[in-house]
């Protein structure tokens, strides 16, 4: 890190901090993403943190530790774009009717983890259908209708993404053998 350019930035020289930024931009957007899971959010995140350094620079006391400092604005900025996403879909969660409350609990942080692997597997038209089916009811018909395919077409659609589910559940629910453990 360029020591010259965080004290410059420090002052108020615009152009250090673009410099600057630049430097840490494509280490800053790469932990986001890993830490939120989607594009947009890390981006998202990765701005909030450009606003937030620019406006808190002047106040760091060691530019030695910029490095640690902007990191932790990052996480801040993560954690916060986390919430608003999690706010925002459950404002638009559907809940039906008939359900028990008892039985209204969130999968596993593990189950979520296998099924968002299962469903990386997917390709998109397949992800589509299934979750036209399973998540907002559709019936199949329905489904072509809305997607102007053929029924045979979502029910095939429908049975791949099921069986590609089903395989990439088991795959992660087998136990590891002795190589795969060493590996």
């Amino acid at each position: 890190m360029d020591l010259g350019l965080v004290e410059a930035a420090q002052r108020g020289d615009r152009d250090s901090f673009a410099d600057l930024m630049r430097s840490v931009g494509d280490g800053l957007y790469a932990l986001a993403y890993r830490i939120l899971r989607d594009p947009h959010l890390a981006q998202d995140a990765f701005q909030e943190t450009a606003i937030a350094a620019w406006r808190q620079l002047p106040n760091l006391r060691d530019p030695e530790r910029f490095e640690a400092w902007i990191h932790r604005i990052l996480v801040h900025a993560c954690y916060a774009e986390s919430r608003k996403r999690t706010r925002w879909t459950s404002n638009i969660r559907v809940i039906g009717v008939d359900e028990d409350p008892a039985h209204d609990r969130e999968p596993s942080i593990l189950d979520r983890d296998e099924l968002e692997r299962g469903f990386a597997q997917l390709s998109v038209d397949h992800r589509a259908v299934f979750v036209m089916h399973h998540y907002v009811g559709l019936s199949l018909v329905e489904i072509a209708d809305r997607l102007g395919i053929p029924a045979g077409t979502a029910r095939s659609r429908l049975h791949y993404a099921s069986q590609a589910l089903r395989e990439a559940l088991a795959q992660d629910a087998a136990p590891l053998t002795p190589k795969e453990r060493l590996a």
